[in-house]
């Protein structure tokens, strides 16, 4: 399960200030957690079926293992990695400006749904075919369905093969929140971890979203993640749970222990 990179909030040595550093976690195979929602993915990546047009498109929600996955295949292929949002016309050029000088065999492409530039996109899909080189993408949704003007890209987008990588089972959740938080050194009692997963949205985007605030009030704080620290920070997330409902109308105690 793969996780992109964001900012980290990391508190300064003078007083409780928060400050935002890049966090990086891991995409290597050995990280990775194979479970049912990616299996079909990683069997067309990184088995050994050839693509049609040597090109091939992961698409699903936040944080559901992409990028991982995206990264593996590069780095087993020797590809480069390009960015989505970033790229531009200008970089294709140079890409295949020397043809096979250039020393790029095969090119994988995260977030290529938002890249601004539709030309540059459709330089790329031409390029790539045309120096025989393997070509992944990965964006939100399949690119059949990506929001693009030009004909010629709507049909090469239309007749690349497309993988989903579906939401996380609950066990593949627990480990991927558990990771979270262990990559950022949060120390969160299990029975927190216990009690919390139960009650937040099954999403994988929602993991990272947990880490990210537990993350910010256990540096602004210099504390352990607790149940109420939890309920005061994820009080959004956790809105959908009856017992929460309760609290907030009233009608129930608001029972929270240091857990």
């Amino acid at each position: 399960m793969g996780l992109k990179t964001e900012k980290m909030p990391i508190r300064d040595t003078i007083g409780q200030l928060v400050l935002p550093f890049a966090h990086m976690p891991r995409f290597t195979r050995a990280d990775f957690v194979a479970a049912p929602s990616n299996a079909v993915a990683r069997a067309w990546l990184l088995g050994r079926t050839a693509w049609p047009d040597r090109r091939l498109a992961l698409w699903g929600a936040r944080g559901c293992g992409k990028t991982h996955l995206l990264e593996i295949w590069a780095a087993e292929h020797d590809a480069v990695l390009l960015s989505g949002p970033d790229l531009t016309r200008a970089d294709v050029a140079r890409i295949f400006g020397a043809g096979r000088g250039s020393g790029i065999v095969a090119i994988a492409v995260d977030d290529a749904e938002r890249c601004g530039d539709e030309r540059a996109v459709l330089h790329l899909l031409n390029g790539a075919r045309e120096h025989g080189m393997a070509l992944a993408l990965s964006g939100r949704r399949a690119p059949a369905h990506w929001p693009v003007t030009l004909p010629d890209l709507g049909s090469r987008l239309r007749a690349t093969m497309a993988v989903q990588v579906r939401q996380p089972e609950d066990v593949l959740l627990r480990i991927v929140l558990l990771r979270l938080l262990a990559e950022r050194q949060i120390v969160v009692a299990p029975a927190v971890v216990d009690w919390l997963l139960p009650r937040l949205p099954r999403t994988a985007a929602t993991m990272l979203e947990v880490a990210r605030r537990l993350d910010h009030a256990a540096l602004a704080t210099g504390r352990a993640v607790t149940r109420a620290m939890a309920i005061s920070e994820l009080g959004d997330l956790l809105a959908h749970d009856p017992a929460m409902t309760d609290m907030d109308a009233g009608t129930g105690p608001l029972m929270v222990d240091d857990a």
